[in-house]
């Protein structure tokens, strides 16, 4: 099968400031039970996915370009662009912002415990 991915636009993610372009890759019925999102993330400048916990799943990022600061679980901020991994394990909270004046794009799996 080959299909294109869904195009969503999700406003103020989170809680988090702007609009960013979701192209969800695998919708949570064709993860099988194992997780509920799989997607590449498209964050405009200044935009941010607000800190929210994830409770029975985990969710890793990986950024393919662009730069960023993540907000680690414990509240640090780290600075980060292509080729970084961020990984958010289960019961953490975490943030994501794109402060910088370029486009940040990165890949988003949401999977469970």
């Amino acid at each position: 099968m080959v299909r294109k991915a869904e195009i969503k636009m999700a406003e103020n993610l989170r809680g988090g400031e702007g609009t960013l372009e979701m192209h969800h890759i695998l919708k949570a019925e064709e993860l099988n039970g194992h997780g509920r999102m799989y997607a590449m993330v498209k964050m405009p400048p200044h935009s941010s996915i607000g800190v929210h916990e994830h409770i029975g799943e985990t969710e890793p990022y990986y950024v393919l370009s662009g730069h960023g600061t993540f907000i680690d679980n414990d509240g640090s901020r780290i600075p980060v662009g292509p080729d970084d991994v961020c990984l958010i394990e289960c019961g953490q909270s975490h943030g994501f912002e794109n402060d910088s004046d370029e486009e940040l794009t990165m890949m988003a799996l949401v999977y469970n415990e």
